[in-house]
């Protein structure tokens, strides 16, 4: 049995390789142009890091939103002329959003380096795959060679393709099976949500509108009620307040998936994978082998950040994050 899921990861793994180089990137993409690039991004996030704790699910978030938008172009990072509110920022989906600076200042830091050669697309991806490693999480190997957007994307279009917070499983497998990922990668993916936190205003509908018997539906009554007063009623409607999203929140592992096996999952999200019949055994599976949950969380990285790119002569290499010209 051992030596079938070797192979089964081996193929995968070729499958996925082959798969990304077809659709124009490559886990070599810059080996002539700017070989030492992973090691100046590395070297640029240790500050971040070390510095502020709650900087990889910020970064980790801001990848998942850039890619749900049209694809991982850095549009999420790009200002409108005249400092205006950003135009993909401005969608309420967004707030809470952290870190853009930071991508700038790393992308800056590259092009002293390697001068009109990298992407804003690659660095954030970059940035989120090592922030997944340096809490703890999988070493997630990743193709590059995506290009930058070369227009701003409206906030209408953000608010439209950003998922709700009332999300379910039905919209979970549908987000991420149109991006080519299997169920269980589908349930892998939303296991990021194993570090960071949740604003209280996202679990609003959650606490307000119960379901069963005055409670909310697939919520364990202690830890409904530690939400309850983390998450007071006048602080529902505030973007301030939050609760973390387990009590690892700054490290990368399963206990996600025993705590929504508990009725401890924050979003409705988290409730129902545990009791849906087609993603509870997987998330029995991923809370009793953190393995097998790392595995399919990588496989899943990859095939969202190479979901819907621009590559070779689409799209352009931007000089500055933040601004198209």
């Amino acid at each position: 049995m051992d030596h079938l899921k070797k192979l089964s990861t081996v193929l995968c793994f070729l499958l996925v390789q082959f798969g990304v180089e077809g659709r124009g990137l490559s886990y070599s993409f810059y080996q002539k142009s700017c070989p030492q690039v992973e090691d100046i991004v590395r070297a640029a996030l240790g500050p971040i890091f070390l510095s502020d704790p709650t900087s990889p699910p910020a970064f980790l978030r801001l990848l998942f939103h850039d890619c749900q938008v049209q694809g991982c172009d850095a549009s999420i990072l790009v200002d409108p002329a005249g400092g205006k509110t950003p135009l993909e920022m401005a969608s309420s989906k967004n707030f809470g959003v952290r870190k853009r600076e930071s991508i700038s200042l790393i992308k800056s830091v590259v092009e002293a380096q390697c001068p009109g050669t990298v992407s804003c697309a690659d660095i954030l991806v970059m940035v989120a795959r090592d922030a997944v490693a340096f809490s703890g999480g999988p070493r997630i190997k990743v193709p590059f060679g995506r290009r930058d957007s070369s227009r701003a994307t409206s906030y209408k279009l953000a608010d439209a393709l950003l998922p709700p917070a009332n999300l379910g499983v039905n919209g979970l497998l549908q987000i991420f099976t149109q991006k080519g990922m299997t169920i269980k990668e589908a349930v892998a993916i939303i296991g990021a949500h194993t570090i960071g936190i949740t604003h209280c205003l996202n679990i609003r509908d959650r606490l307000q509108r119960p379901e069963e018997g005055g409670r909310a539906r697939g919520m364990e009554p202690g830890f409904e009620a530690f939400l309850r007063l983390s998450c007071p009623e006048g602080s529902l409607f505030s973007n301030s307040t939050f609760v973390v999203n387990d009590p690892s929140a700054f490290t990368f592992d399963n206990h996600y998936y025993s705590n929504a096996m508990r009725g401890r999952g924050i979003l409705r999200v988290d409730a129902e994978v545990s009791s849906d019949s087609r993603t509870a055994p997987i998330v029995s599976s991923f809370a009793a082998d953190q393995s097998e949950f790392f595995r399919a969380f990588a496989s899943a990285f990859v095939k969202l950040s190479t979901s819907g790119v621009l590559t070779g002569n689409q799209g352009v290499i931007r000089k500055s994050c933040n601004r198209l010209d």
